[in-house]
């Protein structure tokens, strides 16, 4: 018998539009955002202070980040000047910055899981004002062929139609919904309910009951009605509240017995502090950004884990939602990008660039690291360039100069490794003097071949590069001999010796 699947399938030449967006559309024709549930989640950013401290932290981290246009053609990409988007992003609308349109557009999607643009225009067709929505006001209407029909927007019982080419919608990923995104809130909801439930019955307890715990009076002896009603209403005016559970037994004497907990029982600091924990987790904070009790150590290391992990993910989100929806509206290949705030090791980026010497021109180094124009001079890798027309020739006084440099780094070399470690004051006078015979290295040899990099020993290592990268931007002795002034100033006022 011939399977009844094989039914389903026919022969398919080439390929074909997406059979299941009809599907998807009718199964989501009904289904509309919770409203209630997103007010309830703008009411739960006012009044926790976890889910305020993540949201504020990682909006306003991403609002501070530039936003850079560049040119494609084919592999090689260009910066371009002033791009029109960057001038839109600048002044969105007439009420907004950059740094709020950002901010706002990144807190709801921490918040909600969406945000949305509407883009105002011209009759050309290109924006001209970015106006941000708020996602609980607005609905997805799903479409059979184009996925998306449109959006409504509704306030005050209006409902204001809006066209798929007018909104940008950011979103994140939802396992569960096709047109809406999972807001980190969500998936927090048990420990955020947790928290703010410690945090009203502690309020309560200081408040309202004034910290009186709650408990049985037991009366031994036998008393009427009239002297019982008698002394629970003096002793709930007293002692009670509107909250408080008291428990009035008859027979003997009066006898208290405590039923409640306290706060020591509850373990209740350390309690709120894991909610705190799984809140900023869920959120993408290191606990060692805002904890007291976090090490300088441990404050760095969190923030490079929150700029790597957290913050730069959620930046490439927001530039590749603009460089497919927004940047189409200008011709020309364009992609927007976030400036790379990464964290970087200083030494391995040194040693990167060394290890490029051979393989790169001045040009392409220049231009991969530091992201500069290319020079005349620089179009053959460091070892084997050209001499520079300035300085083409080296008299035999010069070349004599270089070896007496040259021996002056060997006994410099020699020196340092007699010195003590402890002897800081005679290391930073080393150090600059060996910034000085650097100096003078460079300039000797300015726009010649380097057949012998300089051997550093007394400048700390981070100061070093600093230098040996501000030397491969200079183009002129000016701006070298300025690199070496700036770098003795840093050191000798991180010293205190004289320049």
């Amino acid at each position: 018998m011939q399977n009844w699947l094989s039914n389903l399938f026919t022969a398919v030449r080439g390929l074909r539009p997406a059979p299941h967006i009809q599907a998807v559309a009718a199964h989501n024709a009904s289904v509309w955002p919770n409203l209630s549930e997103a007010l309830a989640q703008n009411h739960v950013y006012q009044q926790s202070p976890w889910v305020y401290i993540a949201v504020n932290r990682i909006a306003e981290a991403a609002a501070l980040v530039p936003l850079h246009v560049y040119r494609v053609t084919g592999e090689q990409r260009t910066g371009v000047n002033r791009h029109p988007l960057e001038d839109l992003l600048d002044a969105p609308n007439p009420y907004l910055s950059r740094f709020e349109l950002i901010e706002q557009t990144v807190g709801h999607l921490e918040l909600a899981g969406n945000a949305y643009w509407f883009l105002a225009g011209d009759a050309a067709g290109v924006p001209r004002e970015i106006w941000p929505l708020r996602p609980d006001r607005v609905s997805i209407v799903p479409d059979a062929a184009q996925y998306v029909r449109g959006y409504i927007y509704e306030i005050d019982g209006q409902r204001i139609p809006l066209l798929p080419t007018e909104v940008v919608h950011f979103k994140r990923w939802h396992p569960a919904n096709d047109y809406y995104g999972l807001s980190a809130l969500e998936a927090s909801r048990l420990a955020v309910l947790g928290d703010r439930a410690m945090a009203e019955w502690n309020r309560s307890t200081f408040s309202r009951d004034q910290g009186v715990p709650a408990g049985i009076v037991h009366i031994k002896e036998f008393v009427s009605d009239a002297d019982f009603e008698r002394i629970r209403r003096e002793w709930q005016q007293s002692y009670g509240g509107p909250q408080r559970r008291t428990a009035f037994l008859r027979g003997g004497a009066i006898e208290w017995q405590n039923i409640g907990l306290n706060h020591n029982e509850l373990d209740f600091l350390k309690g709120r502090l894991a909610h705190r924990d799984e809140i900023l987790n869920c959120f993408g904070i290191p606990v060692g950004l805002i904890s007291e009790n976090a090490t300088e150590a441990n404050a760095t290391v969190a923030e490079r884990l929150f700029i790597e992990r957290t913050l730069w993910p959620k930046l490439v989100r927001l530039a590749q939602k603009i460089t497919q929806e927004l940047l189409p509206f200008w011709p020309g290949e364009y992609i927007a990008e976030f400036e790379d705030i990464r964290p970087t090791d200083a030494q391995a980026r040194l040693a990167d660039i060394r290890t490029a010497y051979p393989l790169l021109s001045i040009n392409e180094l220049r231009e991969r690291y530091y992201h500069l124009p290319p020079v005349t001079w620089g179009a053959l890798p460091v070892n084997t360039a050209e001499p520079h027309p300035s300085t083409a020739s080296a008299s035999g006084e010069e070349a004599k100069q270089e070896r007496t440099d040259d021996q002056d780094q060997d006994n410099l070399r020699l020196k340092n490794s007699s010195v003590s470690d402890d002897d800081e004051e005679s290391g930073a006078d080393d150090a600059v003097a060996e910034l000085r015979r650097w100096e003078r290295y460079t300039l000797k040899r300015w726009g010649r071949p380097a057949r012998r990099a300089f051997a550093v020993q007394a400048v700390p290592d981070e100061l070093a590069f600093e230098v040996s990268a501000n030397l491969l931007a200079a183009e002129s002795p000016d701006e070298a001999r300025a690199v070496f002034a700036a770098a003795r100033a840093e050191l000798c006022a991180s010293e205190s010796l004289p320049a």
